[in-house]
């Protein structure tokens, strides 16, 4: 073997591995960042509906105050629904979310969907197809409905 081009192969691993680590700093930087910016988005948002629940001594709505309905993969599913014009099954909602669709994938999903059908935020309208609950008077914005039985 030729002894200059073992240490040559060695110094290209060496800075390939180093222009590796430091996309990997940057990227952390960059995600540090965006995470703080959504921490402090999280924390403005819950003073905002401890304030709001003070001033107008209602309940915060049980689906959102839920932490499992909370959490970002819940809200990512409830807002598939939001957008959807039509019940969906679990496969689309997988296709929706740019989740695989093998049957680990639609079984998983499935049981966050009865989840949510079990907290009331959505319904199951027939044996595997899910859609948004309807609102219940409770959910629904109060002024609006004050001047809809008015009129």
């Amino acid at each position: 073997m030729n002894a200059p081009s073992i240490w040559q192969l060695i110094a290209q691993c060496e800075d390939a591995a180093n222009a590796t680590a430091q996309g990997l700093r940057e990227q952390i930087a960059t995600l540090t960042t965006q995470l703080a910016r959504v921490e402090t988005e999280l924390a403005d948002l819950a003073t905002t509906r401890k304030t709001l629940t003070a001033l107008t001594g209602g309940q915060p709505d049980t689906a959102t105050s839920d932490a499992t309905v909370a959490s970002p993969a819940y809200q990512q599913i409830r807002g598939v629904f939001t957008a959807a014009t039509d019940a969906m099954r679990a496969k689309d909602v997988c296709l929706a979310l740019g989740l695989g669709t093998t049957p680990k994938d639609t079984e998983g999903l499935r049981a966050k969907l009865k989840r949510l059908v079990a907290r009331q935020v959505l319904v199951e309208t027939e044996p595997g197809l899910f859609a948004l609950a309807p609102l219940t008077p409770s959910t629904q914005d109060p002024e609006r409905d004050a001047n809809s039985t008015a009129n």
